[in-house]
């Protein structure tokens, strides 16, 4: 019998239980886990070849199955889809400056630059783990491959179709022989069990959200549970998130993001082949290629360029927005996944006008295939669009932004207009 019981959680309590897993710190090399975890940790499989027999298992009990899942190894094959409904290949290049071409921040085989390919397309990879001192990441090509590899405390990447090489140690966080660094026991909040995790998620459980056991699944040969999460509310560009969860081990195998509006995942991405036995030592191990240009990530100078100068004044942005959420200029509207961020800009500076030295010619044409004139209460202003986050900016320099739909972000800013 197919698994049917429920129980609602908020979607935010249930995404903290699943990144909060083991698996995920092990299976996502190091120095690409701001770029991939999200992806790796819960991959889902794209093929199934019947939905099996499994005993009959409450939402409660499967996401304490998730929390308790403590799988160190793993090898396996698996490709992701991504869908924004952003004209994004060869942005990079155009809008961001110093991405694409020559001149990138630590070669071509940078992991901050090569992967942000991932953000858009289809893709195959192969991935491997043994621990917290040994992973690996390969992104697969037609005729190329570009890897991340961390191995006991160093990082290496390598780009076979530019014959270039990045070189750094393990990013902080770890001890000096790459040993993953754990929390210290009796850290406040945190839960002594996976029930006790799972309980707590199930008692923030609100009006917003419906988490259900929808069925199995078989992924990459093996049986699965399907946790299913929904939006009550209207007004969310989400639709569902569908996470196919190992009914032995608990790890996630499958995630499937969609849009209310329908049509194709914004992300799918699977596995096709797992397999959780030790992979070999030599799976790890890397030496330069002979001839291939090595970069040192110690070697490299800040502030060299376009993107250097954003990375450096980075931190001073951060601290201005900070700055002014406690100056009452950051405001939260609504709550679960229709809640909106407002940011009130300094000075009311709205966009920048049309040919001005703010506004370079390209990047005009890039905004008006994303943004609609928008009017209302609040006076005129943008929305600009995605297949999942929108975001609207008065032409007053306020900005509303959530997973919402353009209506939302509306009816928002004409409610905070009165």
């Amino acid at each position: 019998m197919a698994p049917n019981d429920s129980a609602e959680t908020p979607g935010e309590a249930t995404s903290t239980v699943v990144g909060r897993r083991k698996t995920a710190r092990y299976i996502v090399p190091v120095a690409v886990a701001g770029v991939a975890a999200a992806t790796i940790g819960l991959v889902p499989a794209l093929a199934s070849s019947g939905d099996p027999d499994l005993p009959e298992i409450s939402a409660q009990e499967l996401i304490e199955k998730i929390a308790a899942s403590d799988e160190e190894q793993l090898s396996g094959t698996f490709k992701i889809s991504t869908d924004l409904g952003l004209p994004l290949d060869g942005l990079a290049g155009s809008l961001v400056p110093g991405g694409g071409g020559e001149g990138k921040d630590g070669g071509a085989a940078a992991p901050q630059d090569k992967l942000m390919e991932l953000t858009s397309g289809t893709h195959t990879l192969r991935v491997a783990a043994d621990g917290p001192e040994r992973q690996k990441l390969s992104v697969l090509g037609d005729a190329s491959e570009y890897s991340v590899i961390h191995n006991q405390g160093e990082v290496w990447a390598y780009d076979s179709e530019s014959d270039e090489v990045y070189h750094a140690e393990a990013p902080e966080g770890r001890d000096g022989g790459g040993h993953a660094e754990k929390a210290p026991k009796g850290t406040v909040g945190a839960a002594a069990t996976p029930k006790d995790f799972a309980e707590k998620a199930l008692a923030a459980a609100g009006d917003t959200t419906s988490v259900t056991v929808d069925g199995t699944a078989q992924v990459a040969g093996r049986d699965a549970y399907q946790l299913l999460i929904k939006p009550k509310q209207s007004g969310s560009t989400i639709g569902s998130v569908r996470i196919a969860v190992d009914a032995e081990n608990g790890v996630p195998l499958k995630f499937t993001l969609s849009a209310a509006s329908g049509g194709k995942a914004v992300v799918d991405a699977g596995f096709t082949k797992v397999d959780f036995a030790k992979p070999a030592a030599s799976t790890f191990a890397f030496t330069p290629p002979e001839g291939a240009k090595v970069t040192e990530a110690d070697e490299l100078e800040t502030g060299k360029d376009e993107r250097g100068a954003a990375q450096k004044a980075l931190p001073g942005q951060l601290a201005e927005l900070d700055g002014l959420a406690g100056e009452g200029g950051f405001n939260v509207i609504g709550k679960g996944w229709t809640s909106i961020a407002e940011i009130t800009s300094p000075g009311g500076k709205g966009l920048p006008e049309a040919g001005s030295d703010d506004l370079p010619a390209e990047a005009q044409g890039f905004l008006d295939a994303l943004g609609d004139k928008v009017t209302g209460k609040f006076g005129s202003g943008t929305v600009f669009k995605t297949r999942l986050v929108n975001a609207l900016l008065t032409d007053d320099g306020s900005v509303y932004v959530g997973a919402v739909t353009k209506d939302a972000l509306v009816r928002a800013a004409d409610a905070a207009a009165k």
